[in-house]
Order: C-alpha cells, then sequence, then structure tokens
C-alpha cells in the first residue's frame, strides 16, 4: 500500500525557515502529482501548494506565494517544501498528499495522506 510520511517541521521564529520533506513508499511516486496542505486549530484543511507529476507545473495558495517552494525529486521518491519567511499565521499541521484527479486546490480530490507534521511560527 501507499505510505506518506513527512518530518521537518518544529518550532521556528517569525521570518525563519523550514524544509519539509515527505517520503512515499510505493512503484507510482513518480505518475502522481503531490500536494501539500494545512491545518490550523479551530480552521479546516487548506490547500498550500501542489507540483505536478513530472514538476513541470507548481500551485501556490496566495497566502504562501513567494515565500514557500515546491519541489520533488522522483528519484528518491520525495516531495518537498521549502518554506521561507515564516510568519505566526503558518502555524498548522502540515499534510502531505497524492492527487488522483480533479482540482489541484481541494483536499477531496487526494487520496493518500500523510501522518502530518507540526510547524510552529513564534512571533
Amino acid at each position: 500500500q501507499v505510505q506518506l510520511v513527512e518530518s521537518g517541521g518544529g518550532l521556528v521564529q517569525a521570518g525563519g525557515s523550514l524544509r519539509l520533506s515527505c517520503v512515499v513508499s510505493g512503484r507510482t511516486f513518480s505518475g502522481y502529482s503531490m500536494g501539500w496542505f494545512r491545518q490550523a486549530p479551530g480552521k479546516e484543511r487548506e490547500f498550500v501548494a501542489a507540483i505536478s507529476w513530472n514538476g513541470g507545473s507548481t500551485y501556490y495558495a496566495d497566502s504562501v506565494k513567494g515565500r514557500f517552494t515546491i519541489s520533488r525529486d522522483n528519484a528518491k521518491n520525495t516531495v518537498y517544501l521549502q518554506m521561507n519567511s515564516l510568519k505566526p499565521e503558518d502555524t498548522a499541521v502540515y499534510y502531505c498528499a497524492r492527487r488522483f484527479g480533479g482540482s489541484y486546490y481541494e483536499s477531496a480530490q487526494y487520496n493518500y495522506w500523510g501522518q502530518g507534521t507540526q510547524v510552529t511560527v513564534s512571533s
């Protein structure tokens, strides 16, 4: 079965940086687009970024555009989220997910999810 494992979360001061990693088990990683979502306390899960199967196209939420960069290394079965200029508003649990179709921006279009990694940004 497909499994996704996120890592790289932690505590960081406002303005700092973190890089999240998501390692995907299985033999079909290169054939699927991938996304990052986040969920803050009391809020619904929201889209952060996505990347096409070959890395040729990327998509970002307006709230992170210019600060976050999504990338992937298919040889390592890994997708990354580089987060720079972090703000307290970025505090959330971040989830890696594999898309199966439909809109890149909607969580319902992703069928495999990791366990999440906590990102906390202090002011």
